[in-house]
C-alpha cells in the first residue's frame, strides 16, 4: 500500500499527545498578559474533546498529481466512534461515474478499528489487511486529526501555527498549518492546514502538503456529531479475498 496516498485519506484528531511547547506563537498573536488566539483554540479542543463519541460527515476530496498537472475528484462519507480500545473510523469512496454524478456502490472502502487498517475494494472483492502494530501511533495521528482529538494532543504531536479565523460555510474556524514532530512522517507530508472549528471539535477542511508537490484537499460537511452512526455504507463482504500485508 502507499502509504502517503492512504493517509491521505480523511484524517482526524490526532493520537500523539504532547505539551504546548510545540506550539509556535507568531508574534502578531503574542500577549504578554492574555492567552494567544492558539492558545484559546487548543483549550477549546481538550473541552469539546471530553464529550466527543462520534462523528460522521460527508466528504468531497480534491487530488492533485503534480506529474501529471491533474486533479482527481471523489466524494465519500467517513464516520469517526471512540470505543473503549481507541479510536475507530470508516471511509466510503464514491468516485464519478461516465456522467459524472457519483456512482451507488463505493469504489473503496476504509475501516480502521484500533489495531487494524483494512482497505476493501469491492470491484476486486478484495480486502488488503495491514496490522498497525508499532504504526498505530503514526496511524491514529491521521485517522482522528481534528475530529474529537485534544488541543494537548495536536500540541504533542505537530509543531502549530495559527494562521487566523476564516470563515467556511458560514461556520468560523480557525486554520492551523501542522508540521509533524515526527521525521518520518514529514517524509510523507512536509505539512498539514487544517480549518477547525474549536466548539465543536471538528475539521471542516484539510489540506495534505506531500514533499514530490502531490495536494489532497479534503473538505468535510453535514457533520453528525455523537448521533447514531448508519454503517452500512462502510460494510465489507465476508466473501472478500483477505490479503494480510
Amino acid at each position: 500500500m502507499n502509504l502517503r496516498r492512504t493517509l491521505l485519506i480523511p484524517s482526524l484528531a490526532l493520537g500523539l499527545m504532547t505539551s504546548g511547547c510545540g506550539v509556535q506563537k507568531p508574534w502578531s498573536t503574542v500577549h504578554a498578559d492574555s492567552k494567544t488566539p492558539l492558545e484559546i483554540v487548543l483549550e477549546q479542543l481538550d473541552a469539546a474533546s471530553k464529550t466527543f463519541k462520534s462523528a460522521q460527515a460527508d466528504l468531497k476530496q480534491d487530488i492533485y498529481t503534480r506529474a501529471v498537472r491533474a486533479d482527481d475528484i471523489d466524494t465519500g462519507s467517513v464516520f469517526f466512534e471512540r470505543s473503549g480500545s481507541g479510536q475507530n473510523m470508516g471511509v466510503a469512496i464514491f468516485e464519478p461515474g461516465p456522467d459524472g454524478k457519483p456512482t451507488k456502490s463505493p469504489s473503496k472502502i476504509y475501516l480502521y478499528d484500533g489495531a487494524t487498517f483494512q482497505l476493501y475494494t469491492p470491484g476486486l472483492n478484495q480486502v488488503d489487511v495491514y496490522q498497525a502494530g508499532a504504526n498505530q501511533s503514526k496511524y491514529e495521528s491521521f485517522l482522528t486529526l481534528g475530529f474529537g482529538g485534544s488541543g494537548t494532543a495536536l500540541a504533542k504531536a505537530w509543531k502549530i501555527t495559527d494562521q487566523g479565523p476564516e470563515t467556511i460555510d458560514g461556520v468560523k474556524t480557525e486554520k492551523l498549518d501542522l508540521v509533524s514532530k515526527d521525521p518520518n512522517v514529514t517524509n510523507l507530508f512536509t505539512h498539514i492546514t487544517i480549518n477547525i472549528d474549536p466548539a465543536r471539535g471538528v475539521s471542516l477542511k484539510q489540506v495534505f502538503f506531500a514533499p514530490n508537490g502531490d495536494i489532497r484537499t479534503t473538505n468535510y460537511t453535514n457533520i453528525r456529531l455523537n448521533a447514531s452512526i448508519n454503517k452500512h455504507p462502510y460494510a465489507i463482504s465476508g466473501k472478500a479475498t483477505r490479503i494480510p500485508h
